[in-house]
């Protein structure tokens, strides 16, 4: 296992502490974890269910609504054509919606830590309009998962909303509000949680999980998300992670609160590919 990166666990330590608008275990939402997941493949169309409920039990949306990050964050959801190879169509009021959502995020504590963090490193444009419009590019800005293909994907798609491949794969959806509202449609179904190899059972309490469970007909074995943080501090996290390397896959191995972390990320050339948290322990244990 790599050694933790001690600047970064530091960094994004005092984001998880200034994230004012994470919401509250038990308090702002509820989730139930019930039964382990079982063994599955990427692919499978049936895995044994061992949740018959849903992940989470309640959410507080008036919270969530009144909450701008959030509220603009979840007006991008619906933007997206969740197969791969067919073309993005992005709107002019789709930009709008980008732009709004990325003035929201920049006017937090935690992505103007990220940008101070950024300058520090020479890694990121003064200008907070410049910044922005960095932003949009790594997060925004369309390209084809393939070679040659239309321009189909982005990361912010690929990593908050979710994409199907050839209508047998899930790729990405690593975020809990798009899980909780796709879930609300009974469009995902919950498997079951998948333990830590010395963890008997996460907690309900548990910001980071990783989950089993299909949407749109297709299983994800095993997916990792942070659970009830804002959308500005996984912004925050990912972007740095992309930024500081030029490796295709970067693996950031941190310490958040009791969360030990790898923070994954691959690289589209000047684009996020896809990100996410995996959870190697948790020091509760």
């Amino acid at each position: 296992r790599k050694a933790f990166s001690h600047e970064l666990s530091n960094l994004f330590s005092e984001m998880w502490n200034m994230d004012i608008n994470r919401l509250v275990p038990g308090k702002d939402y509820t989730i139930d974890l019930q039964g382990k997941a079982g063994a599955a493949q990427q692919g499978d169309s049936a895995v044994q269910d061992n949740a018959a409920r849903h992940l989470f039990h309640n959410v507080n949306e008036e919270r969530l609504k009144s909450i701008k990050t959030f509220a603009t964050f979840i007006s991008l959801l619906d933007n997206y054509e969740a197969s791969t190879g067919t073309a993005e169509v992005v709107t002019p009021e789709e930009i709008v919606e980008n732009n709004c959502f990325l003035d929201a995020i920049l006017a937090t504590e935690v992505m103007k830590l990220a940008h101070e963090y950024l300058l520090k490193k020479n890694l990121a444009k003064p200008n907070l309009a410049d910044f922005k419009g960095q932003l949009y590019d790594i997060w925004f800005q369309l390209y084809a998962r393939k070679e040659g293909d239309r321009p189909d994907s982005c990361g912010f798609e690929h990593v908050f909303v979710g994409e199907i491949r050839r209508g047998k794969q899930i790729l990405g959806l690593h975020n809990w509000v798009q899980f909780y509202l796709q879930e609300k449609r009974n469009q995902i179904d919950y498997k079951g949680y998948i333990a830590q190899k010395n963890k008997t059972k996460p907690n309900k309490d548990d910001q980071v999980l990783s989950i089993q469970f299909s949407w749109k007909g297709s299983v994800k074995p095993i997916g990792s998300t942070f659970i009830g943080v804002s959308p500005e501090f996984e912004f925050a996290l990912y972007t740095i992670t992309f930024l500081l390397s030029e490796e295709r896959v970067t693996h950031q191995t941190v310490k958040i609160e009791e969360y030990e972390l790898q923070i994954i990320v691959y690289r589209h050339g000047h684009h996020i590919g896809t990100a996410y948290p995996v959870l190697l322990s948790t020091s509760s244990e």
